[in-house]
């Protein structure tokens, strides 16, 4: 994977552990699914990513590649033809490439403008096909010449010739006909039908007859029986034919000529083509291989300049070579740096550290992996494995010897952001001295930070394990009761090797065996229990952090039960008090004004006893009306007490039953959340790359894709336990439905912005993407402010003023997203 220059032994042991982990097996697979022989040569060829961001950037395009495959639109899928050979022809001048090779670039850019057309709609490619030049030109002047089954056009300069030839043809025709009609002239032919020698109608004359017949000899057949002549009055026929003929290829010569001409003008542009549309078939066929495989990407951890940082999670990934793989679970934290696999033979151990490694290289040449969503890995710079009997006996090397070897050169080549796969290491010669060397090379690792995961079965390193800090154990597990790999790797405790228990079940005889458990039981102690014990620690402390996380996730919805329902509780309140103000605006706007006409008559004139009539008319109905508003006010606070009642039986409802202590899933893609301060339900599909923080996600609610920031997203239960949202969307819907007109003529500029959200709400839960705003004209303040409300709402794709007859400046269009 690097190709920094670190010499020939360094591009050796890459290719090596390239071809170890087979990883050209893979990109076999996903070659045979290109279109191009070019682009499968290319795939064939290609070395995986060291670059993150290249990595991430290629994964991006294959996911959005294969969005266009599964959208089912109608894909393209006609071969595109080798064309890369001809460029160094087009260089040359006065040089006349041959039908079929310009037939080929003509396919070839007509099949690549109709890959361009079936990727236009996704915009996450649109990049691409900005770099991707237009050759249509290129195409029609071939096509003008030429049709798609590579043959000339019936073109004028053509058609004369051919006119002329036919007309010869049939002249010659006649003339060679006569000798077949003639009964004198018959005679003497061995056949009525003329023949062909080097592209001259001749005729078969008997060999007794041939000085009868003047003309041309051509040929004497084996036997002698037989003349071939050409007769004197055909020859110039003849003549006239081949040099036709003669001038028809010469005018092919010079169309062909004058199209290569035209095509090298665009040599340049045709070239980039070739070579971007080349890359796209490559995605093309990581995407069909994706799909056909039904894997996912796995998540990226971007790598610093210190180390490799990241957490290494696989999720049920299967072996893509393994006919019946069984799904291993692979779960590595960024702080440990090590991990040592132990157990049986046959255990899965060989099997884990080359799904890992193979794993690895293909996450980064952009692939999907055979895994569940959950998968995580760290861009490397270098996968390096020593895995299998490297014994030699043509170079002399031992089993022991070529191992070391391999490692060495691992050694030198490994960084801190490496990773190094290990298999049975130590083994092959003294077992003391074997995991002397063993501990010796993992410290080298651990000092250097490299990312290590080995197997072993040496029993002193499960020991040193459990006292080196970044460091872990991890178990083959081995079903005792079948004798038999169960291939789960077992994080945290060490693995037994069961090997008399594999012995006895194998054939060994039963003295044998337990004689050598009894050799055990002298000689050392019952490690075997030791490992069982701690199993069971193993197995509470997991009990132990479930229990402690579900009590977590249950404080956390109690909490947001909590907010949610004082939020409810405020916007209903909220909601009253403005009910309520404006009725007493309203009444105190109509008393204003029928005491200002009251006092102007008692000014205009006597004080009259209907005139005091009226006055008291007038308080006793004022003294009625704030009655009336009184009792309203009642009336709501008794409908907010019902509300409060309401909502806290729910929330005890809510307690009693739909949690059951079950786990609830963190932020991840493919989580449903209720995002914001609105508790709108959504689905969370990526991190916000452009967050400064790294900590936003994108959710999806509705028709609408919006960036929250972690804290504001709250996981939703699974669908079987989910808890029913207390503040839903359809609870913070207006108290009227989205209308296409919402007037704001005579609000203050609070009272404006207020109905304008409730619209732009209740619009948003309808589905309804555009109405309009009348704010009227008047001094500007009302439509500053709408314009300014609007520019900083989010779900406001445009805004602009109407046309003139319908409004103008007095009113706005408003354009959800």
């Amino acid at each position: 994977m690097r190709t920094e220059s670190s010499g020939l032994a360094g591009l050796d042991l890459m290719e090596k552990t390239i071809k170890l982990l087979e990883y050209g097996a893979i990109m076999d697979r996903v070659a045979d699914r290109s279109m191009s022989g070019e682009a499968a040569a290319m795939i064939r060829s290609e070395r995986p990513l060291c670059d993150n961001d290249k990595v991430l950037e290629t994964k991006e395009l294959v996911s959005a590649v294969l969005s266009r495959i599964v959208s089912g639109d109608s894909e393209p899928r006609s071969n595109l033809p080798s064309i890369g050979f001809l460029f160094p022809k087009l260089e040359v001048e006065g040089m006349a490439l041959e039908i079929d090779e310009a037939c080929a670039i003509g396919l070839f850019v007509e099949q690549g403008e109709a890959l361009r057309k079936w990727l236009a709609p996704d915009p996450s490619i649109a990049v691409l096909l900005e770099e991707l030049p237009g050759c249509g030109v290129v195409a029609t002047e071939i096509f003008r010449v030429l049709d798609r089954e590579g043959k000339i056009r019936d073109l004028p300069s053509l058609r004369a010739i051919r006119k002329r030839i036919a007309g010869l043809n049939a002249e010659l025709k006649t003339a060679v006909s006569r000798y077949a009609a003639d009964g004198e002239s018959r005679r003497m032919l061995q056949s009525n039908i003329p023949s062909q020698r080097d592209g001259r109608t001749v005729l078969a004359v008997k060999a007794n007859f041939r000085g009868r017949i003047r003309g041309i000899v051509h040929e004497v057949s084996a036997t002698g029986q037989t003349v071939f002549v050409e007769p004197e009055e055909v020859v110039e026929k003849n003549n006239e034919i081949l040099i036709e003929k003669r001038n028809m290829g010469a005018e092919i010569r010079r169309l062909l000529r004058e199209l290569t001409r035209v095509i090298s003008g665009h040599r340049e542009k045709l070239r980039q083509f070739h070579l971007r549309l080349l890359y796209l078939e490559c995605l093309r066929a990581k995407a069909r291989y994706a799909h056909e495989i039904k894997g996912h990407f796995a998540h990226n951890r971007n790598n610093t300049a210190a180390a490799n940082a990241g957490n290494l999670i696989l999720k049920q990934a299967r072996h893509p070579l393994l006919r019946n793989a069984v799904p291993i679970d692979l779960e590595i934290d960024d702080d440990t740096r090590t991990l040592i696999i132990t157990g049986p033979n046959t255990g899965g151990k060989t099997v884990a550290l080359k799904t890992v490694g193979l794993f690895a290289m293909m996450n980064q040449s952009g692939l999907a992996l055979p895994v569940d969503e959950g998968t995580a890995l760290p861009v490397f710079d270098g996968v390096y494995a020593d895995i299998g009997d490297e014994q030699s006996i043509g170079q002399s090397l031992s089993t022991f010897s070529a191992h070391v070897t391999n490692i060495a050169g691992i050694i030198a080549r490994a960084t801190e952001k490496s990773l190094v796969l290990l298999d049975e290491l130590g083994s092959g010669t003294d077992p003391e001295e074997g995991s002397a060397v063993a501990m010796a090379i993992i410290d080298h690792f651990i000092e250097k930070k490299s990312r290590l995961i080995i197997s072993t079965h040496h029993g002193i390193l499960k020991n040193y394990g459990y006292t080196r800090q970044g460091v872990q154990n991890a178990a083959a597990e081995f079903d005792i009761g079948t004798l038999s790999p169960t291939y789960r790797i077992i994080i945290g405790i060490p693995g037994e090797s069961r090997a008399l228990d594999i012995a006895a079940r194998n054939g060994l005889p039963v003295e044998i065996v337990e004689r050598a458990r009894a050799y055990l039981d002298d000689e050392r102690s019952d490690v075997s229990a030791l490992i069982r014990g701690l199993k069971e620690k193993h197995r509470e402390l997991d009990e132990a952090a479930q229990k402690t996380k579900a009590e977590e996730i249950r404080l956390r919805e109690e909490r947001r039960r909590s907010d949610l329902k004082d939020l409810r509780l405020r916007q209903k309140e909220a909601e009253l008090k403005a009910g309520a103000a404006g009725k007493l605006r309203l009444l105190l706007d109509e008393s204003r004004k029928t005491l200002e006409n009251l006092v102007r008559e008692l000014r205009e004139g006597e004080l009259s006893r209907d005139k005091t009539l009226k006055v008291k008319e007038f308080l006793n109905e004022l003294a009625r009306n704030v009655a009336d508003e009184n009792a309203a006010l009642d009336e709501e606070e008794r409908a907010l007490a019902e509300e409060r009642r309401r909502v806290e039986a729910a929330d005890r409802g809510a307690d009693t039953g739909v949690d059951g202590g079950k786990e609830r899933p963190g932020i991840a893609p493919g989580v449903e959340v209720f995002a914001g301060g609105r508790g709108q339900r959504g689905l969370v599909l990526r991190l916000d790359k452009k967050s400064p923080a790294g900590n936003s996600w994108i959710v999806e609610t509705g028709s609408l894709k919006i960036s929250f920031p972690e804290k504001d997203l709250v996981p939703a239960l699974p669908a079987k336990t989910e808890l029913k949202p207390l503040f839903a969307a359809a609870d913070l819907a207006p108290s009227s439905q989205a209308v296409f007109e919402t007037n704001l003529l005579g609000m203050r500029l609070g009272e404006a912005l207020e109905a304008l959200r409730r619209q732009i709400d209740a619009a948003v839960l309808s589905g309804l993407k555009e109405f309009s705003v009348v704010h009227g004209k008047g001094g500007g303040v009302l439509q500053k402010g709408v314009h300014e409300y609007l520019k900083n709402e989010p779900a406001v794709a445009d805004y602009y003023f109407s046309r003139p007859e319908l409004g103008g400046f007095g009113r706005t269009e408003v354009i959800l997203k």
